[in-house]
């Protein structure tokens, strides 16, 4: 069995909800100790072989994997997830201004809160991704429907009478 399948097993595969709270309270704690000791030294290449990369940042390497599942869409090239083996060399080339937003999306202010950004990212930097974020949300209605226009939905109805009720 692959790591990674490994790992979607343990995060995803919990008959009940009180045990994948409690798995993810846990690994998040892991997470962010991961990414704080990412951040401090930023540097956006992080290589080597991956058990050796999961015992740097104190995991094993079915977390680690775990670890490059959540950070994959933030890297300048995504890795096959499914070819990774404890002897993988693993290149991580992370655009952290792509992981910030990313951090943002998934709603995980426990860590793009971090102080770590603080010397990475300028404030302004900071919130033109968080603008950036945010015009991703909106949702704009490009064309206004008039009361006695045909109905979008295709009906041949007008609006009023229609989806407008």
């Amino acid at each position: 069995m692959s790591l990674y399948s490994q790992w979607t097993k343990i995060a995803f595969e919990h008959t009940e909800e009180k045990d994948a709270v409690e798995f993810w309270e846990k690994y998040c704690a892991v997470e962010k100790g991961i990414y704080e000791k990412v951040l401090e030294v930023p540097t956006t290449n992080i290589k080597g072989q991956l058990s050796e990369l999961a015992k740097e940042y104190g995991v094993d390497d079915v977390t680690f994997v775990g670890f490059i599942d959540g950070i994959n869409t933030s890297l300048t090239s995504e890795i096959d997830l499914e070819k990774l083996a404890e002897d993988s060399n693993v290149e991580l080339n992370i655009d952290l201004e792509k992981l910030y937003f990313n951090m943002l999306n998934a709603n995980a202010e426990w860590l793009y809160t971090l102080p770590q950004w603080d010397a990475i990212l300028t404030v302004e930097q900071r919130k033109e991704i968080k603008k950036s974020f945010n015009a991703t949300k909106t949702v704009v209605n490009d064309e206004k429907i008039g009361r006695n226009d045909a109905c979008p939905c295709g009906s041949g109805k007008k609006y009023k009478k229609c989806c407008g009720k």
